[in-house]
């Protein structure tokens, strides 16, 4: 099915439903879920997935598993769309939050391929079977680090959403203690409780996150770098490849 509402086959008695999309440069879903998990996965283009939990930059070759109940915002940049509508019953994955899933070669042609399936799809024989390999491949994908966590103060959550927008990888912690009327010290041990994860490592974690929406529009990796603060393209380079095994080119727009 392409570019077929949601809700005119969601009674359809079917444990997943598969539908494109075709989304115009710079489409924001606001806040909406499903009464069905959702595997969202951009053939072209980039994603950006935001929850209560925390912010996802989703990239060609990866999607993002989402739960069913789980209430999330996408803005779209370029993007076509394949998303699995999957019934509760039959959801492969049991994570309470989104994840950022590898598609392999294989997943990626179950899934354009299954995006040629009816709603009322038969069960039985070549379909029902594709729907099941389909499940049986995202089961066992792979987590990617493409999530930075958002806490639940809310003084602190503010911060951390202003340095999603604006981030720098010099951004002092110091800084933040002072914004948020407490030490040093005890600012670290607060946002490690509230996130997860060192200030250090979020910090770098959200730079990553950008530099992914960055690239994926266009914006060339020294304008990048500098924006980011990095002392060097290759600084920057370095640390991409460290975190993600592939250089920043890789996800630059051709």
């Amino acid at each position: 099915m392409r570019n077929t509402p949601l809700h005119t086959v969601d009674a359809v008695d079917r444990p997943v439903l598969a539908i494109a999309t075709d989304y115009p440069a710079g489409t924001l879903l606001d806040t909406h879920s499903h009464r069905r998990a959702q595997f969202l996965y951009g053939a072209t283009g980039i994603m950006e997935v935001g929850t209560d939990d925390g912010a996802w930059v989703v990239p060609t070759s990866s999607g993002v598993w989402i739960p069913a109940g789980k209430p999330h915002r996408v803005r779209m940049v370029g993007v076509s769309t394949c998303s699995l509508y999957i019934e509760p019953r039959a959801a492969p994955r049991h994570a309470q939050q989104c994840e950022v899933l590898q598609v392999s070669p294989l997943l990626r042609q179950l899934l354009l391929e299954s995006a040629g399936l009816p709603a009322d799809y038969a069960q039985r024989g070549r379909d029902g079977a594709l729907v099941q390999l389909v499940l049986h491949e995202l089961q066992r994908a792979p987590t990617l680090p493409f999530f930075a966590p958002m806490p639940h103060d809310a003084a602190l959550a503010a911060l951390c959403a202003g340095f999603l927008h604006q981030p720098h990888v010099h951004a002092s912690p110091a800084d933040w203690a002072r914004q948020l009327h407490k030490s040093e010290r005890n600012f670290t041990r607060f946002f490690r409780l509230q996130t997860g994860m060192s200030f250090g490592a979020w910090r770098q974690q959200a730079c990553l996150l950008a530099a992914l929406s960055r690239l994926s529009r266009g914006d060339a990796v020294t304008t990048v770098a500098l924006d980011l603060g990095y002392e060097s393209p290759g600084a920057f380079s370095t640390m991409f490849r460290k975190r993600l095994g592939r250089p920043p080119s890789e996800f630059l727009v051709a």
